[in-house]
């Protein structure tokens, strides 16, 4: 009997199915998931067997190192894979070479990453990068993982969300065995209801038991299990086993052979560990052979190229079951045999230097073990090291600690770690002032302020970058000053003091230009740029857009990112979705292609905001989600975006997340992030009927918006103001919201229709005194489920004296038992309606093809064939409103 297989075939079949789809040119992402034990590799293994005979399988995984080995999957794959691709792995400095590199071998291919729990970051990105294009490759790549090992902050979620909107995904969540399973298994050797009884069927525990001789001697854990597996193997197999059990990988052989050679030299007894034997050790295989009893028991799998243990389990139970004194002296082993050998690991060394306590070790690789993170894009890992390493900073001379920190806040800061790249900065910043280097000085002020405004903290950010011009106003690096000075336009720019962001702006791109440096000129461009169109001038956009051009001419990937988030930022603002819809496609393109992930993160933010704006609720909420984490700039709007969608919609939740998000603003004294917060608080305070908590909400940021050139948000928060009964001073703008204040709300309702707002559209026809048009508002709330609204119309309706008003959805719509999508459900309610698909794409500003493509998504869930019985069947399940009159 297969153990591996038993009770998986229709796993099995899926995986096998999706490979064939896959040689046929439809590529898929395939997720195996469990807990530890489960059988996950014993599937993947399986594979092969199943799949055409011309389609590879490449089998990559992922260690459990205290800190992660740059692409360690991908170096899996050396020896068995194109020299492009192992030359560009093992350099790891060009990601971009890399991410080609694999999606050239993976034609035709089937890759396997097991234990993608532990990948590190440079690994995720390549996997990122791989998952975007799978649905045009003829490949399949396979992941698994351990699903219960996934904290909400695991690196793995921003992957697994990606990997949850790829056109095919084939989710294989493995069960656990059933009491059959077992009794198959147990073949009546042993009690099955007791091995279950023990084991909950876990499919590794069971096989572990069993192979441990089952009842009478059942161990109570796994570690009990792999243990009796070690009872009567000869001595230096044991210790073989636990030298090899302190190394969290696939052992190469040439390791294997450093680490066990002096133990091939010892004659050992069943029983015993046996005596050091005279002479020299024996020839090379030798320090292999010592591992066959071990094989023979089926605790390891031996190839000529690497040694691993059968299952991590194993390796942990062994491991886990050394005295730490033993533990220690086994790491110090491999510590020593590593840096034996010239080319190892930089990673894998600290590890080891970690685990056995070497702190010179950890000293002398370290700093060398985070700049090949870092080279190769792993940020996480980077900071890791750094942190491992600055346990040790008395070992460092001031200038060599300051730039290590230097460091450590840099990585720390990319990867959102703010509390840590805050500290780190600050120490950096106080050896510089103690060292008299100033022209470090002053780039490490300007790094603390950027730093500082990252994490949310205005005056400190605002106050390290005035010091930071202090200082290099005449230290005669014009390239630093240059740089400073840009910094602090961008801060005036984004606190809204205009006027002031264009002269220090100004000065900055008169040193650029002298300075010859196109990163810094671009930057300067957009703060300049920037301050001056959403101050009024429409001449700012011209200036903005040439910082695009000259960031893309240059190559500055990250300048040009910040020029199309600024862009499209403005063009929202503007109600200029139009355009901002021309934008986001090169702008997220081109932070994807680059990996540059904060700024990708960023434009999915703002493309919610977009899809917020198109009532298009489910992908507001989708491109939110990529925000959702410690960089203070994306988070608030993300936090906002996700609470208007609740808010709108009626759901639970939107309060606790609009008090983080006003808590997040308040901070950063931008009116960039208190605004939009205020008009959703005063929003939801109108849909609840608290007409004091909208002048609450409203009132303050109104004044402040109010006594800017151009700012945004003045109308939105005044027209709230205006409905609450709070006196405003008049805003004679065309803004909607303007038009709707001052009672003109024919005009806002087309202006709304003409940008593209639904929800905004059907609010501004819900003020017409005429009830066909409150009726037809109450239509259009409806078929965007907008719940709150609808409630508001109906109620204003019936005191209006009108009598045939159309039910709402039922409760059963909310449940939604068919399982669509809030923007299926509002396609659903517009098809039973009648409408075409032409129709249905006017009336929710998408496209027709976007339509066909819900369309075809409801008649599927629908179980329907048609768009008639699609219909009905809806109302059936009460997804559609009822037309009795209340």
């Amino acid at each position: 009997m297969d153990w591996g297989i038993l009770e998986r075939e229709p796993e099995l079949a899926r995986l096998a199915s999706a490979a064939r789809e896959a040689a046929d040119g439809a590529g898929s992402v395939v997720l195996v998931l469990g807990e530890a034990g489960i059988g996950k590799s014993s599937l993947v293994k399986a594979l092969p067997d199943h799949l055409p005979h011309d389609m590879r399988v490449l089998v990559g995984e992922c260690d459990d190192l205290a800190t992660r080995r740059p692409l360690g999957p991908f170096r899996d794959l050396i020896g068995s894979v194109g020299r492009e691709l192992a030359d560009a792995v093992t350099e790891g400095g060009d990601r971009h070479r890399v991410h080609e590199a694999l999606l050239e071998e993976l034609r035709g291919a089937v890759l396997v990453v097991e234990d993608v729990h532990w990948a590190d970051e440079a690994s995720l990105d390549a996997l990122r990068f791989l998952v975007r294009r799978m649905e045009r490759l003829p490949a399949l790549l396979v992941l698994t993982y351990r699903d219960d090992e996934l904290s909400r902050e695991h690196p793995l979620r921003q992957l697994l969300g990606q990997v949850s909107r790829a056109p095919r995904v084939h989710r294989l969540p493995l069960a656990r065995l059933s009491l059959n399973a077992v009794r198959t298994l147990s073949a009546g050797r042993v009690d099955p209801a007791q091995v279950y009884a023990v084991t909950n069927g876990n499919p590794f525990f069971v096989a572990e038991i069993l192979a441990a001789g089952g009842t009478g001697e059942v161990p109570p854990t796994v570690v009990d299990a792999v243990l009796a597996r070690l009872r009567g193997l000869p001595g230096a197999t044991v210790d073989a086993l636990e030298q090899l059990a302190v190394v969290p990988s696939a052992v190469e052989r040439p390791l294997v052979e450093a680490l066990l050679m002096e133990r091939a030299a010892v004659p050992t007894e069943p029983d015993g560990h046996g005596s050091p034997a005279a002479g020299e050790p024996g020839p090379l295989t030798d320090g292999v052979s010592v591992l066959a009893a071990a094989e023979q028991r089926g605790l390891l799998t031996v190839t000529p190229e690497r040694v691993a243990f059968r299952h991590e389990l194993i390796r942990r139970a062994v491991a886990d079951s050394l005295p730490a004194a033993r533990r220690i002296g086994l790491n110090r082993a491999v510590l020593a045999a590593l840096v034996a050998r010239p080319g190892s690991d930089a990673a894998r060394v600290v590890h080891h230097a970690a685990h056995s306590g070497d702190q010179d070790a950890i000293a002398r690789y370290g700093p060398d073990a985070a700049k090949d993170a870092s080279v190769a894009g792993a940020h996480r890992e980077a900071a890791a090291h750094l942190r491992l390493v600055l346990r040790g900073r008395h070992r460092y001379a001031p200038a060599e600690l300051a730039d290590l920190l230097e460091r450590y806040a840099v990585e720390s800061y990319t990867i959102a770690d703010s509390a840590a790249a805050v500290a780190a900065q600050r120490e950096a910043v106080a050896l510089r002032r103690s060292l008299g280097d100033t022209l470090a000085l002053g780039a490490d002020l300007r790094w603390l302020s950027r730093i500082h405004w990252w994490a949310g903290n205005a005056d400190e950010a605002q106050e390290a970058a005035r010091e930071a011009v202090a200082v290099l106003e005449h230290a005669g690096d014009d390239r630093l000053l240059a740089l400073a000075v840009s910094n602090t336009a961008q801060l005036r720019m984004l606190s809204e003091r205009y006027a002031e962001a264009v002269e220090h702006g100004e000065r900055a791109i008169a040193l650029a230009r002298k300075a010859g440096d196109p990163a810094i000129l671009a930057h300067a461009l957009n703060n300049v740029g920037t301050a001056r169109w959403r101050s009024g001038d429409p001449g700012g956009r011209d200036q903005l857009e040439e910082s695009l051009d000259v960031a893309l001419a240059a190559g500055e990937v990250e300048h040009a990112c910040r020029s199309y988030a600024n862009i499209i930022w403005t063009l929202l603002d503007n109600l200029q979705y139009d355009e901002a819809d021309t934008f986001l496609p090169p702008a997220m393109e081109l932070a994807d292609r680059a990996e540059h992930l904060g700024f990708l993160n960023y434009l999915h933010v703002e493309l919610a905001m977009r899809r917020l704006a198109a009532a298009d609720w489910g992908e507001a909420e989708k491109h939110a989600e990529y925000g959702m984490h410690d960089f203070v700039p994306a988070r608030c709007p993300a936090l906002t975006v996700l609470a208007r969608v609740r808010i709108r919609c009626g759901r639970p939740g939107a309060g606790e997340l609009l008090a983080e998000a006003w808590e997040i603003a308040v901070e950063t004294k931008e009116l960039q992030r208190t605004g939009p917060v205020a008009v959703a608080r005063a929003e939801a305070a109108w849909l609840r009927g608290d007409a004091k908590a909208v002048i609450e909400a409203a009132g303050p940021v109104h004044a402040q918006a109010s006594r800017l050139p151009g700012a945004p948000y003045r109308s939105d928060l005044g027209y709230w103001l205006t409905k609450a009964g709070h006196p405003v001073p008049p805003d004679d703008s065309d803004h909607p919201y303007a038009l709707q204040a001052r009672g003109q709300w024919r005009r806002a309702a087309e202006l709304w229709n003409a940008a593209g707002c639904p929800y905004e559209h059907a609010a501004a026809l819900a003020e017409s005194p005429d009830p066909a048009d409150k009726l037809a508002a109450l239509a259009a709330f409806d078929a965007l489920g907008a719940e709150p609204a609808a409630k508001l119309l109906r109620a204003e309706l019936r005191r209006l004296g009108v009598r045939r008003i159309p039910r709402g959805p039922l409760a059963a719509t909310r449940e939604n038992p068919a399982g669509l999508t809030e923007r299926q459900l509002q396609v659903m309610r517009l098809l039973a309606e009648g409408l075409t698909n032409a129709e249905i794409a006017a009336r929710l500003v998408v496209s027709v093809r976007t339509i066909d493509n819900h369309v075809r998504a409801v008649l599927d869930k629908l179980g329907a064939p048609s768009r008639r019985q699609a219909s009905a069947r809806a109302a059936e399940l009460g997804l559609l409103p009822g037309g009795a009159p209340t």
